[in-house]
């Protein structure tokens, strides 16, 4: 039997072991879920309008059909489907209708929220964050609820008065945000420049139905 001493000796020239790499963080994901129900809607109703028109209609009318249904379908898909946005601990990907933006961290100088949300970069470049639109609405209300609840606090009786949350849900989602960026802003994997890409995928469909449509009002 061996013992620890009868072991072969490690060469010292032996290369060391290289690390393994960072398993990636999960991505976060933002969508807006009534702006994807409404565009569902809307591509239901363009749909069975456009099919009915290219089945029944006559003359230039499938044809006029077929131009919208490319032009509006892209459209609709790109404002109501497409955008979202996807925050992990390295990076922002934004999603919006006709581009995707890609942020590291230590590129983000600030999220604003007012009538729209927005990210802005080092550079003062402002994107806006289709994905989580702003709703007046629910912010009236939260603020309703936080007056009450600090109403309740002050009077020396619980803050069950005010129930639900004292924040609208794109309010917190951005407050999320500003500490995600906070913490991770000066980390390693966090470094890095912005990307900006057009989505050439929805604009070319999109501007053939448009091309193709006024062809044929032109010539009709």
């Amino acid at each position: 039997m061996t013992t620890p001493d009868d072991q072969p000796p490690v060469p010292d020239d032996q290369p060391p072991v290289p690390d393994a790499p960072r398993p990636e963080s999960q991505d976060r994901i933002y969508r807006s879920h009534a702006g994807i129900a409404g565009g569902v809607l809307l591509l239901a109703i363009t749909g069975w309008l456009g099919i009915d028109a290219l089945v029944t209609g006559h003359g230039r009318t499938p044809w006029l059909a077929l131009a919208a249904l490319i032009l509006l379908v892209p459209l609709v898909a790109a404002f109501t489907l497409r955008p979202a946005v996807y925050a992990n601990e390295d990076r922002l990907r934004v999603r919006n209708p006709f581009r995707v933006v890609v942020l590291p961290w230590s590129k983000v100088a600030s999220l604003r929220s007012g009538y729209s949300n927005e990210v802005v970069d080092a550079e003062g470049t402002k994107f806006q964050l289709w994905a989580i639109p702003v709703s007046l609405r629910a912010r009236k209300a939260a603020a309703r609820r936080q007056a009450r609840s600090a109403a309740a606090d002050s009077s020396g009786r619980t803050s069950s008065v005010a129930s639900g949350p004292t924040r609208s849900h794109s309010d917190q989602v951005m407050d999320d945000l500003r500490e995600l960026a906070e913490a991770r802003a000066a980390s390693e994997g966090a470094q890095g420049e912005v990307s900006v890409r057009w989505a050439y995928e929805v604009m070319g469909p999109a501007l053939a139905g448009a091309v193709v449509l006024v062809i044929l009002l032109a010539v009709g």
